[in-house]
């Protein structure tokens, strides 16, 4: 029982992450997966073959690169203009911020279904056609309010000394900006933007309200599913992950390596 008590919290992360990983193995196994009837269910015999041809499938790789067309243009917009948000939101006092800030989370308390209606009828309304640009618009708008929220949470962490100290040491606004509060602010922004490019990537309901005949990669599996999802889906989903997984990685050694240095510069002085 001690060495439980020790212990228990370690176990319980172990459990969560293995009911986390669990499905996505079972993707990925898959994927390597020669299924006997036109159902990528049960595994029947080892196979490359989803893996060496990967766009075998009509409207595999079309749809895929759709999808990620979108969510890097609607994330950048998003991005840009959720920077600008709550930098208005944590520096600024002016009329209405406390109605802007129920505003903002309202896209997110809002179900999906009734967020991807509301946009349909906004668009037939003002005869906008549905389609790419109509997608876009509404995952900005869906993401947005994310992003606000990621980078503020970053503004509102940050120790306003660093940013005393530059203007003490008579360093301009626009100079104590790009040296001082951007670098700081910038792991937000990028986190924030990785989370609005994955809820752009996987949004499906919002999508299939507003995308007329368009076909994204979710819209794709939804329609594959009622007749077989192919072995390349499961490839390209086991792609993505490992590829999130190299990133995450990657900016993971990268703040470490950024973390020595500086703890290396203070101890020297």
């Amino acid at each position: 029982m001690r060495w439980l008590r020790r212990n228990i919290i370690g176990i319980i992360a172990v459990l969560v992450l293995v009911y986390l990983f669990v499905p996505i193995a079972v993707v990925a196994v898959l994927s390597f997966n020669q299924p006997e009837g036109k159902y990528n269910v049960t595994f029947n015999e080892f196979s490359v073959s989803a893996w060496q041809n990967i766009c075998g499938v009509p409207g595999v790789c079309e749809s895929f690169a759709l999808s990620i067309q979108i969510g890097l243009l609607a994330t950048v917009i998003a991005t840009i203009f959720g920077t600008m948000i709550a930098f208005a939101l944590v520096r600024y006092r002016f009329r209405g911020r406390d109605s802007t800030n129920l505003l903002i989370f309202l896209p997110m308390a809002t179900p999906e279904v009734v967020l991807g209606s509301s946009l349909l009828a906004l668009f037939l309304n003002i005869t906008f056609p549905l389609g790419f640009w109509a997608v876009t618009i509404a995952h900005i708008m869906f993401i947005v309010s994310f992003i606000v929220v990621a980078v503020k949470a970053r503004l509102q962490g940050m120790d306003p000394r660093l940013e005393e100290a530059s203007r003490d040491l008579y360093a301009s606004p626009r100079a104590t900006f790009r040296y001082v509060t951007f670098p700081l602010v910038l792991p937000g922004i990028l986190g924030a933007a990785l989370l609005g490019f994955a809820l752009s990537f996987d949004d499906f309901i919002i999508t299939f309200f507003n995308a007329g005949t368009m076909v994204t990669f979710p819209v794709y599996i939804w329609g594959a599913a009622q007749r077989g999802i192919p072995v390349q889906v499961y490839a390209l989903a086991t792609l993505v992950f490992f590829l999130s997984l190299v990133l995450v990685l990657v900016v993971q050694g990268v703040n470490a390596r950024r973390r020595r240095r500086l703890e290396a510069a203070v101890a020297s002085s």
